[in-house]
């Protein structure tokens, strides 16, 4: 698959780690580093737009090294980027952690998973069909 972009950042296009790799990579684009305190978010800029195809979505997802490490993560996880976005893809970083987080440019601050999705049409009904769950939720098996 092939995916038009326009790189206005300082840093090199996205790329997956590992053949097997799931998300690319994405990176700070700064002016200059971006300190978030404990509890503190922050809207951090790529320089990167996309266009995707028709049935295609961007999710932007957080690190697992930023996360565990430093206590880093995204608000709106996993953020959406949609086939007809055209502005630049920005992230919602927030400092979980105890101490200060400096963002620097050029940090590798999350991934992107580009995904296939159905749009669904909704028909609204009066009843639905029984299940063995029923309207069961969090955590209604319990313990097996």
């Amino acid at each position: 698959m092939q995916i038009k972009i326009i790189n206005k950042s300082k840093n090199a296009l996205p790329q997956y780690a590992t053949e097997l790799s799931a998300g690319m990579d994405l990176r700070a684009n700064l002016e200059t580093p971006i300190t978030l305190k404990p509890m503190e978010r922050a809207l951090i800029s790529t320089g990167l737009f996309i266009s995707l195809p028709k049935g295609y979505e961007a999710q932007i997802r957080p690190r697992s090294g930023l996360a565990i490490k430093k206590g880093i993560t995204i608000l709106n996880s996993p953020g959406t980027i949609d086939a007809d976005y055209r502005g630049e893809i920005c992230v919602i970083l927030v400092n979980l952690s105890q101490e200060n987080f400096v963002v620097e440019d050029g940090e590798r601050i999350c991934q992107m998973v580009i995904a296939k999705h159905e749009t669904a049409e909704l028909i609204e009904v009066e009843t639905l069909d029984e299940t063995e769950r029923g309207a069961g939720g969090f955590g209604h098996t319990g313990i097996k």
